[in-house]
């Protein structure tokens, strides 16, 4: 493969090639029943195959089609495990893998950027990429003074397959939502669309990654690798090995689960606070454990600007909604238009609503598991309950959208994780307005 497919109608046609290929699929699925197949086997069968073409389509496509992908991963903790088997093995594929790009193509690129006599820079320079992701690849390398290098590698028509991408897949978000229920589709999608066009110049995330690791240098409990080099579609900085937390989730021990979620938490809250940026890209293929305990965290290429740190008024919110002060709660929503204009809500129904997500706050430590978010998920998706009325009550203004992505991101993965972490402390010490 020398570079992303490019053309608009190629891609749209793979693209719908998910939603045909699944109603194929049902149809086959009949005939099976048909010459005696079991229901639970047809079903079995139907997810696999449906999860297998979704890797496949999202990872050949790369672009805003495996970002999305990779976006939905981290929600499949809320999804029931009879369903979410299948797309579990695919989306958490999409995390860290993809077809990678021819070596000439790459050379290409890195003369674009860095020069002509761009192997000078380096000692030496692994052409079999070690890592793919959305809109690029790493390749492992020795810089010229003899430091190990990662060289992030954008593909060669990612601009315009990004925003294709993101175009058609709105057309299909549907689909997507029934795979993942716990998840507005469509306003993750406009927001992706914002922040990807962001991430197309590799100058920002290195901006981006040299703050990280200037506010966290020196820090006992999270590494950010340091920048070497940058340009619009390369960036070179620090190699680091250590223990994915996809790996921990497959078969980590219970103990390095909960410490891998503690730091995870910690570095979420407190971030906004020493950087007045949010990381805004929390799938486990960004964060790794280190053998000396820290945290590594990489890809800044989507980032929240927070100069002054987390909104005082998520905790203010929180706080509310655990003493149950219902009235001044729904005062405050109302006041930060968190409610709807033409709306009319109870204030008990409002702290019934928020009430079980703040459940992990009201104990001194909280273990996050997929059961819990499961529950979640159904409780506010039951179109019959009280919960689903009150939601369609509810807004989530623009500026918290990005916010509330993330904060559920990095919930899905501590559930995913199955943590336990203490996770009020956290959230007293970080979070402006919860405990002032």
């Amino acid at each position: 493969m020398t570079e992303i497919p490019r053309n608009a109608v190629q891609r749209t046609a793979k693209l719908a090639s998910l939603p045909i290929g699944v109603a194929g699929r049902v149809v086959g699925g009949w005939g099976k029943r048909l010459i005696g197949q079991s229901a639970e086997e047809v079903s079995s069968q139907l997810n696999a195959k449906t999860a297998e073409q979704l890797f496949a389509v999202l990872g050949q496509l790369k672009g805003g089609a495996m970002k999305f992908g990779q976006a939905l991963s981290v929600f499949e903790a809320a999804v029931p495990d009879e369903l979410a088997a299948p797309y579990r093995d695919a989306l958490t594929k999409l995390q860290a893998a993809a077809p990678p790009l021819e070596a000439r193509s790459v050379h290409r690129v890195l003369a674009e950027q860095l020069g002509a006599s761009w192997a000078k820079r380096f000692k030496e320079f692994d052409d079999v990429p070690a890592a793919a992701a959305s809109i690029g690849q790493v390749h492992r390398a020795i810089w010229h003074d003899g430091r190990e290098v990662a060289v992030k590698v954008q593909y060669p028509g990612a601009d315009e397959a990004l925003l294709s991408d993101l175009k058609q897949l709105q057309r299909f978000s549907r689909l997507f939502q029934a795979l993942v229920p716990g998840a507005e589709i469509k306003p993750l999608l406009a927001e992706l669309r914002e922040r990807m066009v962001e991430e197309l110049d590799y100058r920002t995330e290195a901006s981006h990654q040299r703050a990280f690791a200037k506010a966290f240098d020196g820090d006992e409990h999270v590494l950010v690798p340091k920048v070497v080099a940058s340009a619009p579609m390369v960036v070179v900085s620090e190699w680091v090995t250590g223990r994915p937390l996809a790996s921990i989730i497959r078969d980590g021990e219970q103990e390095t689960r909960d410490h891998a979620g503690t730091l995870l938490s910690e570095f979420h809250f407190s971030s906004p606070a020493k950087t007045g940026l949010l990381h805004a890209d929390p799938h486990p293929g960004n964060f790794m454990l280190m053998p000396d305990g820290r945290l590594c965290v990489i890809d800044f290429g989507a980032a929240a600007r927070l100069p002054d740190g987390l909104p005082r008024t998520l905790g203010l919110m929180t706080r509310l909604s655990l003493e149950h002060r219902s009235e001044e709660l729904l005062d405050l929503l109302r006041a930060e238009h968190f409610v709807r204009p033409d709306s009319e809500v109870a204030p008990d129904d409002v702290v019934a609503y928020l009430g079980p997500f703040v459940e992990p706050l009201r104990t001194e430590r909280f273990k996050f598991t997929r059961k819990w978010l499961q529950q979640q998920a159904e409780r506010i998706g039951d179109l019959r309950g009280q919960d689903f009325r009150t939601g369609r009550s509810l807004n989530l203004p623009p500026q918290y959208l990005l916010i509330h992505r993330v904060t559920m991101g990095a919930t899905g993965i501590l559930c995913q994780l199955g943590a336990e972490v203490p996770a009020r402390a956290i959230v007293s010490r970080w979070q402006p307005g919860f405990a002032d």
